[in-house]
C-alpha cells in the first residue's frame, strides 16, 4: 500500500514512516515545503493519507490558519482533482474547536477533510491526540516531556510551575500502532481515539524523569516493564548523548574472584556475576527465605548442599554451555565450587536486594 505522510520530516511522521516501512508500505514523504509539483504528484499515487502536517506553535497568528487550514484544504483539493477518493487519517489536536487561533485552526481543518468525505465518498478518520510524547520529539518546542528528558539527559535543572497541573500523554509507539492498524482496516468517517491515555501531572512525569539517572548510582531501577514509566524510560534514553550509552559498575575482588552486581528492582529482587579461579570455593552458607538462581556462564561448577538439619547432602555439576539453573533452597547450606582448569564465570539472581542489617545470609560449611 502506498501511504502518503504529510508532515514526515515532524516528530510523529517520523515515527510513522519508520513503521510502516518495516510493514512493508510504501511511503511517499511529503513536507510544507515541497512544491506544487510533488503534492499533485504525490496525491495521484496515494491510496491512503497519513496528514500529519500542521503548525502548533506561530509567531504570528496568521500561520495557524496558513498550516493548518490552508494546507488542509489545498491537499483535499488536489486529491478532489486527481479524481483520487484516498481515505485520509488526521492528527488533530484535544484544543481543536477552543477559544484561540490554535484550536480554531485545527477545528477547521477538520471541517475542510469532512466536506471532502462528503463529496469525495471517501473515509476520514480524525485523532484528536492530547500531548504525544516519545523517540524524537524536539526538546524546547512544545513536549515538556521531550524538553524533560532531554535536560536530564544532560545533567541540566529543570523548571516546574505547577506540579499538579494535568497533563493527558499517549506515547508515540501507541498512536502509530493505531494508525497503522486503522489503515489495514477499513474504517469510517468520524473521531478515533488513541489507548491508553495517561492522566498524570506535570510533577509527576518530572519526578519520574529525574529518577531515571539516579538508577545508574544506586543500581535500583524503577518498574520500567509497563505502562507510563515504561514509555518514559525509553523516551529518556532516546535523548542521551552518545558518551552516555554506557556507565561503569563497581567491582569488589579478592582472592577467590570477582563479584559484580548490575541490576536491582524494587521488589523483585537483583542480577549479579561472579567469578572464581580454580578450585575455588564460593558460598559456604545458608538462608531462611531468600533465594537465588544460578546460572554458570563459563568453566565448570560443582554446587554442594547440605540440610541444615539432617545432614542430608546433594551434588550437582553443571557446566557452561548446558544453560542449566541451580537453585538455592532455604535451610540447605551451599557452595559452588570451580572444578575446570579456567575461570568460572556465574550470573546470580536474589529475589531481594542484600540488606546488610538483616542479610538472611549465615555461615556454614557443606
Amino acid at each position: 500500500m502506498r501511504l502518503l505522510v504529510t508532515g514526515a520530516n515532524g516528530f510523529l511522521g517520523k515515527n510513522v514512516v519508520v513503521r510502516a516501512g518495516e510493514l512493508g508500505h510504501e511511503v511517499i514523504r511529503l513536507g510544507r515545503d515541497d512544491d506544487q509539483d510533488a503534492w499533485s504528484a504525490a496525491v495521484r499515487n496515494a491510496d491512503v493519507v497519513v496528514h500529519l502536517a500542521g503548525v502548533n506553535r506561530a509567531t504570528e497568528e496568521f500561520e495557524f490558519a496558513m498550516g493548518n487550514v490552508e494546507l488542509t484544504q489545498r491537499l483535499c483539493d488536489l486529491l478532489a482533482r486527481a479524481g483520487n477518493r484516498a481515505p485520509i487519517l488526521y492528527s488533530s489536536s484535544i484544543q481543536a474547536g477552543h477559544d484561540h487561533p490554535y484550536g480554531q485552526s485545527k477545528a477547521a481543518a477538520e471541517d475542510a477533510q469532512l466536506d471532502y468525505s462528503s463529496r469525495m465518498n471517501s473515509p476520514v478518520a480524525i485523532f484528536r491526540l492530547p500531548n504525544v510524547f516519545g523517540k524524537w520529539a524536539r526538546p524546547n518546542y512544545n513536549s515538556a516531556v521531550a524538553t524533560f528528558c532531554h535536560r536530564v539527559a544532560r545533567d541540566e535543572p529543570i523548571e516546574v510551575h505547577d506540579a499538579a497541573a494535568a497533563l493527558q500523554l499517549v506515547y508515540v509507539d501507541d498512536v502509530v500502532d493505531t494508525f497503522l492498524r486503522l489503515i489495514e482496516a477499513s474504517f469510517k468517517t468520524g473521531y478515533h481515539h488513541i489507548a491508553p491515555v495517561y492522566e498524570t501531572t506535570v510533577g509527576e512525569v518530572a519526578d519520574i524523569i529525574r529518577s531515571f539517572p539516579l538508577s545508574r548510582d544506586t543500581l535500583i531501577t524503577p518498574r520500567v516493564g509497563t505502562g507510563l514509566v515504561r514509555a518514559l524510560y525509553s523516551t529518556y534514553l532516546s535523548y542521551l548523548p552518545t558518551e552516555c550509552f554506557e556507565y561503569h559498575l563497581p567491582i569488589h575482588a579478592d582472592p577467590r574472584g570477582r563479584f559484580v552486581e548490575m541490576l536491582k528492582t524494587p521488589d523483585c529482587g537483583q542480577f549479579s556475576y561472579f567469578t572464581a579461579g580454580p578450585g575455588v570455593t564460593r558460598g559456604d552458607h545458608y538462608h531462611h527465605s531468600k533465594v537465588e538462581k544460578f546460572l554458570v556462564i563459563s568453566g565448570t561448577a560443582r554446587f554442594g548442599f547440605r540440610h541444615i538439619q539432617t545432614e542430608e547432602c546433594h551434588e550437582i555439576v553443571v557446566q557452561g554451555q548446558e544453560a542449566r539453573v541451580v537453585e538455592t533452597i532455604p535451610g540447605w547450606t551451599h557452595n559452588i565450587t570451580n572444578i575446570g582448569e579456567g575461570e568460572l564465570v556465574v550470573m546470580l539472581w536474589a529475589n531481594e536486594i542484600f540488606d546488610r542489617d538483616r542479610p538472611d545470609t549465615f555461615a556454614m560449611k557443606v
